[in-house]
């Protein structure tokens, strides 16, 4: 059985996912991991959950835009919570 095509399309995707961290983490900084709390004083994951939960809301009453992978943008924000767990 040959699993080329399969490897091929899982790094691809996961290199894509890779590439969209580090462009918003250029954009952005490090706001993920290292918030500047000015409002919320909730700790980094509990943060990260919250985005989470705010992704799977928009997946699940299908609100989405032309400008954002909603998909995409929530692997980044569970590979985030995944760092963010292990510091």
């Amino acid at each position: 059985m040959n699993n080329a095509p399969m490897k091929k399309e899982i790094t691809e995707t996961c290199d894509s996912i890779k590439q969209l961290l580090i462009n918003k983490n250029r954009k952005y900084g490090n706001s993920v991991l290292e918030p500047i709390r000015i409002f919320s004083t909730s700790n980094t994951v509990e943060q990260i959950k919250v985005r989470l939960d705010d992704k799977l809301s928009r997946i699940k009453s299908a609100q989405t835009d032309d400008t954002e992978d909603v998909i995409d943008d929530l692997l980044g924000y569970l590979i985030l919570l995944k760092i963010a767990l292990t510091k």
